[in-house]
């Protein structure tokens, strides 16, 4: 089962909760508040593994948890910080946040990383509260929650030779001819389902990798057909081969074959129109093959190849392969990622940037809420069983401007309060 598209849950681990202790050692009098800092919780990190051809391992785990950081311990020791969560993905995918649309990353080589979920930090110790007015504080932090969202990975097969057209054209053969791949062939639409790749052994010790692309047929940019899981993998190849039926084998016209497929890649992107073409000319073997081939060599634009071939024959596969690696070897050496070219204007989003004190109050009947980033992290981080603690969190709460907000806003002695999961009474 070949899957190209995945959307996953990813968390970053929380981190660890610091923690209060106090010195207790023999002749060591009025000792202090010695308690460590939690550790930082674990990314998730997807990596590139050349041996992966599929998204199919996310069909099967979409949630990926990684670990929270170790608690802080006594005598300032700091807890040990959670290792890092590898999620292994083939080469090809891009990744983007699946609420947002933001373009996170296009991963192409072996062993590449990217950070998706980020841990939280530890949480403070005591010592980390101690000041001159309060030297034996009684107050810890929880660990910062670890990032957690939804994304999307796509994966865009990764090979130097695209071979597009229209169903039963004879892609399929032609790659079962030149490499050793297996693909099912069989005298109907959409045989191919995925794509299939061979190495292509030229025979002078040049190679290069050759991709059978499910076929494509009009109005394929707009997502009929096989649509965009056709031709999101063409994005990648540095060189379309487009494999035209010359025989006319099912009474179209190859001219018009050729044109509408070429019409359907530049509708998806007008870089795919610039790509590098080859054409082969398919089915030569078979009646009225050659007279088509004339009419069609009339029409076609003189710069681009032409070479007429039979998958079944193997007649001028040689030359055609020839030809491909002299192409290949004439274009520039360049990343794979280049080959796909994200824009990043495009894929940008914009987010309108906040003070970190801000905050706003709406009402929900007789409850006042408070929506604030800043302080629904705080609420998180804070352990309310603690006295020090909640007086921190009133302080700061306070330092924002949140209590004289509310007042403004109606809330008197009593009223109820709401930030994010917790509620309290509003105290003068």
């Amino acid at each position: 089962m070949f899957v190209d598209v995945a959307k996953v849950y990813v968390k970053g681990g929380d981190g660890g909760n610091g923690i209060v202790s106090f010195r207790r050692e023999k002749y060591v009098p009025e000792g202090g508040p010695a308690g460590g800092d939690g550790g930082k919780g674990g990314d998730v990190v997807l990596v590139v593994d050349e041996g992966l051809r599929t998204l199919l391992d996310f069909k099967y785990q979409r949630h990926f948890k990684a670990p929270r950081g170790e608690y802080g311990k006594p005598k300032n020791q700091h807890g040990a910080n959670a290792e890092d969560m590898l999620v292994k993905v083939p080469p090809g995918t891009t990744v983007t946040d699946a609420d947002t649309g933001e373009f996170l990353g296009d991963l192409t080589r072996h062993g590449q990383r990217l950070v998706v979920a980020r841990g939280g930090r530890g949480g403070r110790g005591n010592t980390r509260f101690a000041t001159a007015a309060n030297k034996a504080p009684e107050i810890a932090e929880k660990g910062e929650p670890g990032q957690e969202r939804w994304i999307q990975l796509e994966l865009k097969v990764i090979a130097d030779v695209g071979l597009v057209g229209f169903p039963s054209v004879g892609k399929s053969t032609l790659l079962s001819v030149v490499s050793a791949a297996k693909p099912k062939i069989g005298a109907y639409h959409f045989t191919t389902l995925s794509p299939n790749l061979g190495v292509v052994d030229v025979g002078d010790g040049r190679s290069f990798v050759l991709a059978d692309l499910p076929g494509l047929i009009e109005g394929a940019h707009a997502g009929h057909g096989l649509g965009h899981q056709f031709l999101r993998h063409v994005e990648r190849t540095k060189v379309i081969v487009h494999v035209v039926d010359m025989a006319a084998t099912e009474e179209r016209d190859p001219w018009q074959d050729f044109l509408k497929i070429n019409e359907e890649l530049k509708l998806y992107s007008e870089k795919l129109a610039t790509r590098p073409m080859i054409v082969a000319a398919n089915k030569m073997d078979l009646p009225g093959a050659e007279a088509n081939l004339e009419e069609f060599r009339k029409k076609l634009d003189p710069s681009i190849p032409l070479y007429p071939v039979s998958g079944v024959t193997k007649e001028g596969v040689r030359q055609l392969l020839y030809a491909v690696a002299d192409l290949l070897d004439s274009l520039p050496d360049v990343e794979e990622a280049a080959l796909d070219e994200v824009d990043a204007t495009e894929r940008k989003v914009y987010r309108l940037e906040e003070d970190e004190d801000s905050f706003t109050i709406s009402r929900d009947n007789e409850v006042f809420v408070v929506h604030s980033p800043k302080i629904e992290k705080l609420i998180k981080m804070t352990n309310f069983d603690q006295y020090d603690a909640v007086k921190r969190f009133q302080r700061i709460m306070k330092n924002m401007g949140v209590d004289d907000a509310l007042r403004q806003r109606g809330a008197v002695n009593g009223s109820t309060i709401r930030i994010g999961d917790l509620e309290f009474e509003f105290v003068e």
